[in-house]
């Protein structure tokens, strides 16, 4: 830990349509964040991503397009939501211990216009029992733990509300975003339900697109064009029976409850930190009930208390957490985590704009939804 930084981060446009290859986009997002951070392409040796469907490229077919003279380290991921944490994770690790100098962590996939993650069938060993009880997307998986969470803790889907609603606010200071018209309490009660107890607010919105950020050692980082975003700690949990395949999560023991409550304390522990220290949050947010699970298993709000916190503007820049800055995965798009990494890089830098956090020296970022899922502490230079 703290031997390793992010130093640059790149995007594609995100829209409906690319009308591009997932390779020609993957490209652009690396390209972009080697620039970002001043270096040359010759410079990279090292790769990581993930996909799920098959639905983007393989680290080796990046690398041929970008004409790298050699790779030293590669990890080709096959999983979701979970991975953009623990493969930044792995990245420095292996920068660390002497593996690989720059490496880039990418995401490219066309998740609108292709192969879509949450409308498809999702095939493996649990799927045959599944359907025939209508669990045929992710969507309903997502469904039914925030259903009881909800339940359990007291809350309602008016709390739900609150986090899209909060997350449209900073969508609109964004031009990335695809997700930038007003929504307020109203507009979000009356639109139709997609699986109770989620409204079309309460879900990603999935774009074609690409992004990726470069990592290297803290040393080389600081004589590098933009402030070093140092990894502090990083974790990653799963709990009991995390599923046979990505459809299923039917075996968990604890529906109200995500992988956050499982590694906080390790992730806090290892920084040296507690959650009272974190100046902002990226928290990944598939679905808006994730959201609220994070607030609360990292310990930033008492059980049952995020969908208040979220509606008392804690969550806004001029409360106590500014929150998805980006306007999140449900309003800037879902390149599946990638761009939650990469907003909270910005964050700490200093380079978020209008929407930038008054404070940042300490930033936390979630990726993952239910039983498993990773985390980093991002913090700035302490030198």
């Amino acid at each position: 830990m703290r031997k390793a930084a992010i130093a640059g981060v790149g995007y594609t446009p995100f829209s409906r349509n690319s009308g591009r290859s997932v390779l020609d986009l993957a490209l652009e997002a690396a390209t972009a964040a080697v620039a970002d951070a001043g270096l040359e392409l010759s410079a990279v040796d090292g790769i990581g991503s993930f996909m799920v469907l098959n639905d983007s490229v393989s680290c080796g077919a990046l690398a041929t397009a970008l004409a790298l003279p050699e790779l030293r380290w590669v990890l080709d991921f096959q999983q979701g939501g979970q991975s953009p944490c623990h493969v930044v994770a792995q990245a420095a690790m292996a920068i660390a211990q002497g593996y690989a100098e720059h490496v880039i962590v990418f995401r490219a996939l066309n998740g609108r216009s292709g192969t879509r993650v949450g409308s498809g069938k999702l095939q493996g060993g649990g799927a045959q029992y599944r359907y025939p009880i209508g669990y045929d997307s992710y969507l309903m998986y997502i469904a039914m733990w925030a259903q009881r969470y909800l339940y359990e803790t007291g809350q309602t889907t008016e709390d739900l509300g609150r986090v899209a609603v909060a997350q449209r606010r900073y969508a609109q200071m964004n031009e990335r975003a695809v997700l930038r018209k007003p929504l307020d309490r109203e507009a979000y009660l009356a639109s139709p339900w997609v699986a109770e107890p989620f409204r079309v607010a309460d879900c990603t919105s999935e774009v074609d697109g690409a992004c990726a950020v470069l990592l290297t050692s803290l040393e080389r980082a600081r004589d590098l064009r933009q402030p070093p975003a140092v990894v502090a700690s990083a974790a990653y949990r799963a709990g009991p029976r995390p599923g046979l395949d990505i459809g299923d999560l039917l075996a968990h023991d604890d529906y109200t409850r995500n992988f956050t409550d499982r590694l906080r304390d390790e992730l806090f522990g290892r920084a040296g930190i507690g959650p009272q220290d974190a100046d902002f949050a990226q928290i990944y947010d598939c679905f808006s009930s994730v959201v609220l699970m994070g607030l609360e298993g990292l310990g930033f709000c008492k059980r049952g208390e995020a969908g208040a916190f979220v509606g008392s503007g804690e969550t806004w820049l001029t409360g106590r957490l500014p929150v998805n800055t980006h306007g999140g995965l449900l309003a800037e798009g879902y390149v599946h985590g990638m761009n939650t990494v990469a907003e909270a890089v910005l964050q700490i830098q200093g380079r978020g704009g209008k929407r930038q956090s008054p404070r940042h020296e300490v930033g936390v970022v979630t990726t993952g939804a239910l039983a498993d899922g990773s985390a980093l502490v991002l913090t700035r230079d302490a030198r």
